[in-house]
């Protein structure tokens, strides 16, 4: 028997997800089926943006991110691929949570991107939280000089979080 082996969907995350998932960034001629804007509300909208970043700190332009949030009421799921953006930006436009249980408002990101062979899992923190950060169980369990690479730092009209897959400001990931 003379037959080749080839790749299969279990042994990578990618890029073989890119006609499904994240067809504008690919220039297939249709929309994806979830976007970036996770409400359709106008108002009290947050914008969350950053870069997924490699060990060297060169942005993955190939990288598809995933944001769920549950503020105890709704949940919101959303999906953007780091191509669809210039500048190799992950964006969302969301509705900043609601602390549930005492926590302090949060939101879950997963990446997916080629080389990996399963997902990663971490949170976005906001920095203008600091008493509900301060007392949140699961941001209490990272050592103090990771906590700010979860912790998305308030700008003039967005947040901001790069997530570093490895090197010295390496993101904190969560087993899930």
């Amino acid at each position: 028997m003379n037959s080749k082996m080839l790749q299969t969907p279990s042994q990578t995350v990618g890029p073989y997800f890119a006609y499904g998932l994240a067809p504008v960034q690919y220039s297939y001629d249709f929309k994806s089926l979830v976007g970036n804007r996770i409400a359709d509300k106008t108002s009290d909208l947050i914008t969350i943006k950053g870069k997924i970043l490699d060990g060297k700190n060169n942005p993955i332009p190939d990288a598809m991110i995933e944001l769920w949030q549950n503020d105890g009421v709704n949940q919101f799921f959303g999906r953007f691929g780091t191509g669809t953006d210039a500048e190799n930006h992950f964006i969302f436009e969301t509705i900043k949570p609601q602390s549930v249980d005492g926590q302090a408002p949060y939101v879950t990101l997963i990446l997916f991107m080629r080389g990996q062979l399963i997902h990663s899992y971490t949170r976005v923190y906001f920095s203008d939280e600091e008493v509900l950060n301060e007392h949140d169980f699961v941001l209490n369990t990272i050592d103090s000089e990771r906590k700010n690479t979860i912790i998305a730092q308030k700008k003039e009209g967005f947040y901001e979080l790069d997530i570093h897959m490895q090197g010295q400001k390496e993101t904190v990931f969560f087993a899930i």
